[in-house]
């Protein structure tokens, strides 16, 4: 071997030494990096910060394409203590009833109560009204069908056994609006897109108002399926199309109620050793669908009526006296179920009762102006907001993380307060009416029945806002808006499940 050769050979064997050498020497620090798609690697940063923490998180390739507006706070002063894209206005989805609650303790106050009414006119004759039977609706979604029954004894129990009247429907307490501006028709036939009236009643306690429970089961005799409905009713059709199976087959059962109208079609294989499928459905029209089954339950309680006697929808005149009246539980309680169950219909009521008891119109536009001059005065800048629903349901609404999180952490110097976060869904909080959307989320975990939050999801959009304490005592406000993401609605759920799990344990 020649010298030449020689010396270029040594030169690159002490530069490769050289590379190896600064290799190793960097080694630990290789050690060190996150992968973000490896949860079990945020367990490597226990000294790390909380922003270093939450970045890794956001690092998922999962949220590329898409933006998320994530805003930390310190409950106790308001210092962020995280922030990523908190300006910038996204869609809140279900995020949306923590500014309709807020509103709605606010403006009514957390005893307000709803109420409905049961009036007569003319006079009663030897057991015969010789008049008119009224139901005036004030916007009660908790009106059952046992409230009902427990008029039509009332009725009885004062001496009506015949009607010679109408049976009529007043509704006017709000408009004649039923459903939000911006609801897709594809949701209408759901109870997730059920009808807004004044006059409405709920299948059960669960308070979906302006929905019936339809439930199939298999036949013990026949080719098709049983269908029943809750309550039972006239009002609505079944088309039972329906086929019954062996035993061991797959179950496929679809319930949808048709556009404009009030049949229900239910299709598909039930096998004879099926499960029972249950599903909500929304009626058409709701003041018609209670004044039917009031007519219903006046005539199982043995009051008839007599006469050419029909179904009337008007305002009920001054003169008419009230025979019986049922007033709702008070909105801190009626709280429980709008906001641990998501339920849309009681974001919608109250937005218009709001424009009703402040404006005397019970409409979508005069509530949702109102809900912006309470949350103006609250602190938030209504500018970069838009409201165009109460339940989140719009692709329209629009708020920043930060605006949202500032919006948490200024009601707790409220009176109201308590009643507020106590309805939020507990992580991990097995209870259907205590741990509610969050009952199956954040379990075995540091904010297992510590973090008290309000989902949201629609199409490209996960939400989760609310409250939490670290493991070192800090409570903690957050909001996590998540949008415009395709793919896996739960793999959203399992980011911000991962964001509020790392701020539950961290320490400051």
């Amino acid at each position: 071997m020649n010298r030449k050769a020689f010396v270029s050979k040594l030169v690159v064997l002490v530069g490769l030494i050289a590379i190896i050498s600064g290799l190793l020497l960097f080694y630990p620090h290789l050690e060190t990096k996150i992968d973000a798609t490896d949860e079990t690697d945020i367990t490597q940063l226990e000294d790390a910060t909380l922003e270093e923490k939450l970045a890794v998180i956001l690092d998922n390739p999962n949220l590329e394409g898409g933006i998320t507006g994530v805003s930390v706070m310190d409950a106790a002063n308001g210092d962020q203590l995280f922030s990523r894209n908190i300006d910038i206005r996204l869609h809140p989805a279900s995020n949306m009833k923590v500014l309709t609650a807020v509103s709605a303790l606010e403006t009514l106050g957390p005893d307000h109560r709803f109420t409905t009414e049961v009036l007569t006119d003319g006079k009663i004759r030897g057991k015969v009204l010789h008049g008119d039977v009224y139901v005036k609706g004030k916007g009660d979604p908790t009106l059952l069908q046992s409230d009902l029954e427990a008029f039509a004894k009332e009725l009885k129990k004062q001496g009506i056994h015949k009607i010679k009247g109408d049976l009529v429907g007043d509704d006017t307490w709000y408009d004649d609006v039923r459903l939000s501006q911006d609801l897709n028709w594809s949701d209408e036939p759901f109870f997730t897109g059920a009808q807004v009236s004044a006059l409405t009643m709920s299948p059960d306690d669960d308070y979906d108002a302006g929905t019936v429970i339809v439930e199939v089961r298999p036949s013990e005799n026949g080719k098709k399926a049983e269908v029943t409905l809750t309550p039972e009713n006239n009002y609505i059709s079944i088309e039972n199309k329906t086929k019954m199976v062996a035993n061991g087959e797959e179950k496929d059962i679809s319930i949808e109620r048709q556009h404009g109208n009030n049949t229900i079609v239910i299709e598909g294989e039930m096998p004879k050793d099926g499960s029972l499928s249950r599903s909500w459905a929304s009626v058409w029209e709701p003041t018609n669908y209670v004044i039917s089954v009031f007519r219903q339950t006046l005539e199982e309680e043995g009051i008839t009526f007599i006469g050419k006697s029909k179904d009337r929808f008007e305002e009920t005149p001054s003169s008419a006296e009230i025979r019986v009246a049922k007033e709702s539980m008070p909105l801190k309680e009626l709280l429980i179920p709008f906001m641990k169950l998501s339920n849309n219909g009681h974001g919608e009521t109250l937005v218009k009762e709001m424009g009703k008891v402040v404006e005397d119109d019970g409409s979508w536009d005069e509530g949702l102006v109102v809900m912006e001059d309470v949350l103006g005065e609250l602190g938030l800048n209504m500018d970069t907001i838009l409201l165009r629903d109460g339940s989140g349901m719009s692709h329209k609404n629009f708020i920043p993380a930060v605006e949202l999180s500032e919006l948490l952490y200024v009601i707790q110097e409220k009176e109201w307060f308590p009643s507020f976060q106590s309805a939020l869904p507990l992580a991990g909080h097995p209870e259907r009416m205590v741990g509610g959307t969050l009952r199956n989320r954040m379990t075995n975990s540091p904010a297992t029945e510590n973090a008290m939050a309000k989902t949201g999801s629609i199409t490209g959009v996960s939400t989760l806002s609310g409250y939490v304490t670290t493991a070192d005592g800090k409570e903690v406000v957050f909001s996590i808006l998540i949008n415009n993401y395709l793919g896996s609605s739960s793999t959203m759920r399992g980011i911000e499940d991962s964001i509020v799990d790392t701020i539950a344990g961290h320490e400051f």
